[in-house]
């Protein structure tokens, strides 16, 4: 069935149902931004791969609402399929529900799965719409009737990660769970968020990619830990563990019936961002709800002096295969067909070699020339181009290893560059310096960052249309809040202990496309009259080519910077090189 034969046949259920509207977010029950393959709704209906958007269908127009991030690739892969492309004003904004608003009548009904829609959004469609006189049908799948061979839920085996990995036993992270509960007087605490859990109960899966969490959800009170998993997925040795550490096993899908069973009287505190509203609508209506960010999302950012120690040894690894890498790029290109692809499976073969490494963190993005114009670009077979001794190289790339997650972003020459690539590249570079070398006041948010390294782009009247930074977990999600660097005024403090990308970048559609990014740590940096401020360390250990800086349009502290940097990156990857790849880096690293 092609995706215009899906859409025909969701609008002809729609009209069989009475429904105006229909909207398909891109979510699971657990409102995961990576998804398991049974959920990947919007990629079954309408062919787009990427992680952010909304599909809404009416009987006349059919829609993409998704950010900048993805215009180019949404507009080659909705090619054919009877969806368009309409582009988010800002990031991640339901501007879909004005539309919505403008073009319904009283009495029309808008249509969607509850167990894909977050208590946020789904209250926030009811208080927009519902005083047009517009109604709301919050119980429907219309996708499962014609999806044939739908994937069933996943069942790899999960695991538990020792404290000497961690840094924090379970007991005691349920203990800080509780005190954060008693504080906001809440008796329950409902947890969907897949890395919220697997942080919480230190366990792990692959029950999505590149993500190590494991399908789950969980019921907290003073007295009690409910985890609802399918236990066979856990080893007996396992199950005796979290039981040891006060943890309730129970089925996968008894927490609706639990949520429906709480005391009329109690109160409960839930996530409206990352709890769906199908769990929400299970509890009585005399149960007193408190809709905040999980105390866990915060917990879990700090990361404990165990996880920073075992994350700098993972970057070790992660430059040393990185290294090998690109020595191999430059050293092979021209003598054998090198492509996007088979750099990708390159890069995963180097970082296999590494100890601890579990798999990807996200799907690589190697992007040759007008490609790495796409921030999110995946090659396929059909866009897979060759890679020839010219022009810009960009490699997003990150690993899950037992020690860790790495996220970095390197574009390199292979060549022949203009004079705007080298401007563009070094504007880049001065931005990256300076947002990831700042010095801040506590209280520091994330769109002051932003700003700070957005400037040196500002300056020559250029721009990028993503956030500048992203938490990254511990041997979890690449991407994890609270805290972001982006233009929005997102209310989180940048707190020691925090690990955060630094990534501006510049694109120019159907040329080329650059980002440069390193992972930071928040560290204490001075004292005094004025207050405690804050600065980074760099964890990233991984060489940044020096052949397409400017060096006139570099400040004297940013060159004294990235020489520094280089040279770093030598000593302590050397030893874990051999000295033929040692030689290598030290020619690359020499200063400018």
């Amino acid at each position: 069935m092609s995706h215009k034969e899906r859409l025909a046949a969701i609008r002809q259920q729609m009209k069989e149902q009475g429904l105006s509207a229909y909207i398909i977010p891109s979510a699971d029950p657990h409102i995961s931004e990576y998804l398991p393959d049974r959920y990947k709704c919007i990629y079954f209906a309408s062919g787009f791969t990427g992680s952010a958007g909304t599909l809404v269908i009416t009987q006349d127009f059919a829609g993409l609402w998704t950010d900048a991030r993805y215009f180019v690739q949404a507009k080659d892969q909705l090619a054919g399929s009877g969806f368009e492309l309409v582009k988010l004003q800002a990031q991640q904004a339901p501007e879909y529900i004005g539309w919505l608003a403008d073009r319904l009548e009283q009495g029309e009904v808008v249509a969607y799965d509850a167990k894909l829609i977050s208590v946020g959004l789904a209250e926030l469609l009811e208080q927009e719409l519902t005083p047009l006189g517009i109604e709301m049908a919050t119980d429907r799948d219309l996708l499962d009737a014609i999806w044939e061979d739908r994937p069933e839920l996943p069942t790899a085996s999960a695991y538990l990660i020792g404290e000497e990995t961690t840094g924090q036993s379970t007991t005691s992270k349920l203990e800080a769970l509780r005190k954060a509960l008693k504080k906001q007087r809440a008796d329950f605490h409902l947890i969907s968020s897949l890395d919220d859990m697997a942080w919480l109960f230190n366990i792990r899966g692959s029950d999505v990619k590149c993500n190590p969490v494991v399908l789950s959800f969980a019921l907290i009170s003073q007295d009690n830990a409910v985890l609802f998993i399918d236990q066979a997925k856990l080893r007996e040795t396992d199950k005796k563990q979290l039981m040891a550490d006060g943890v309730e096993l129970q089925p996968y899908e008894m927490v609706d019936r639990l949520l429906a069973e709480l005391p009329a009287s109690s109160s409960i505190l839930l996530d409206p961002k990352r709890n769906c509203y199908a769990l929400y609508k299970q509890l009585p209506a005399e149960v007193r709800v408190i809709q905040t960010t999980n105390p866990t999302t915060f917990l879990k950012a700090i990361k404990n002096e165990v996880e920073v120690e075992n994350t700098r040894k993972t970057m070790v690894k992660d430059g040393v295969a990185l290294t090998r890498f690109f020595k191999w790029l430059e050293e092979n290109l021209g003598k054998e067909t090198i492509t996007e692809l088979s750099v990708a499976d390159k890069v995963l073969e180097f970082r296999a070699e590494q100890e601890g490494f579990v798999g990807e963190s996200f799907d690589t993005i190697a992007g040759y020339k007008a490609h790495g114009a796409l921030p999110h670009y995946k090659a396929t077979p059909e866009s897979d181009v060759e890679l020839k001794a010219d022009g810009l190289f960009l490699l997003d790339s990150g690993g899950q290893y037992t020690t860790g997650t790495t996220d970095i972003t390197r574009v390199v020459s292979l060549g022949n560059l203009t004079e705007e690539e080298k401007i563009d590249y070094t504007l880049v570079l001065k931005g990256m310096i300076d947002g990831a070398t700042a010095r801040f006041p506590k209280g520091t948010r994330g769109y002051q960052i932003d700003a700070i390294t957005r400037k040196p782009l500002w300056d020559y009247a250029r721009n990028y249309g993503h956030g500048t930074g992203h938490g990254v977990g511990f041997f979890l999600n690449v991407h994890e809040g609270p805290h972001v660097f982006n233009p929005s005024p997102t209310p989180v403090d940048i707190e020691l202990g925090m690990i955060t990308s630094v990534e501006p970048g510049l694109y120019r559609p159907n040329q080329y496309g650059i980002r440069i990014e390193n992972l930071v740590l928040t560290i204490p940096d001075e004292a005094n009259d004025f207050g405690e401020f804050y600065t980074f360390e760099h964890l990233t250990l991984a060489l940044i080519d020096t052949a397409p800086v400017k060096k006139e349009l570099l400040d004297e502290h940013q060159i004294k910077w990235l020489n520094d940097y280089n040279q770093l990156v030598v000593v302590k990857l050397g030893p874990q090189l051999t000295e033929e790849e040692l030689n290598w880096l030290q020619e690359k690293a020499k200063a400018i």
